[in-house]
């Protein structure tokens, strides 16, 4: 049984991103047979523009992005909530990994969705905001994988989420959730 890839895009750009330990602890809970990418260049993808997306011309980064979101098998957006949305940078790649229209590297391809934030509930608002454009992006998105970690920049003051049982154990419940999922559809 070859392992599978799950590609995590972290939507929080800041060095000490509670989004990016989040992200962290989930590739060190991941179960043996499956490896997590954390991609670490969102930051330097230009916004989507169609006239730079031009084939043999679309830049390294994005470019990086869409190899990387091809040879995954999952996705899995980490996001924070800005102003009770989704960071520009993630939408941003979402935007990216959309095209071309149809054909795209989300076109049928598995993702969920988790995150954590400042405010009581972790973030919601941003986890529904991500679920809803990777769909429509063409993503198949796993409505049953769940993580909404509340308050992190107290939570997560002292303590990395690896250190943090409840946390461990809600990333436990994240990859049974995703073992349950289905396969992606041929696209």
């Amino acid at each position: 049984m070859s392992k599978k890839t799950i590609l995590a895009l972290v939507g929080s750009l800041r060095a000490g991103s509670t989004n990016l330990q989040l992200a962290e602890a989930i590739a060190l809970n991941a179960p043996d047979q499956v490896d997590v990418v954390i991609h670490e260049n969102l930051g330097n993808i230009p916004f989507y523009n169609e006239d730079i997306d031009v084939e043999g011309q679309v830049p390294a980064a994005a470019a990086a992005l869409r190899a990387a979101a091809n040879d995954a098998d999952t996705i899995l957006l980490v996001t924070p909530e800005h102003n009770g949305t989704v960071p520009a940078s993630l939408k941003n790649a979402i935007d990216w990994l959309s095209r071309p229209f149809g054909a795209g590297a989300l076109s049928g391809k598995p993702t969920a969705v988790v995150g954590t934030a400042f405010g009581q509930f972790g973030g919601v608002w941003a986890q529904d905001e991500a679920r809803k454009a990777v769909g429509i992006a063409g993503a198949q998105v796993l409505e049953n994988v769940k993580l909404a970690v509340p308050g992190s920049m107290v939570r997560f003051a002292e303590i990395h989420p690896k250190d943090d049982a409840e946390v461990v154990e809600q990333i436990k419940g994240v990859f049974d959730a995703l073992a349950e999922a289905p396969a992606a559809e041929a696209a």
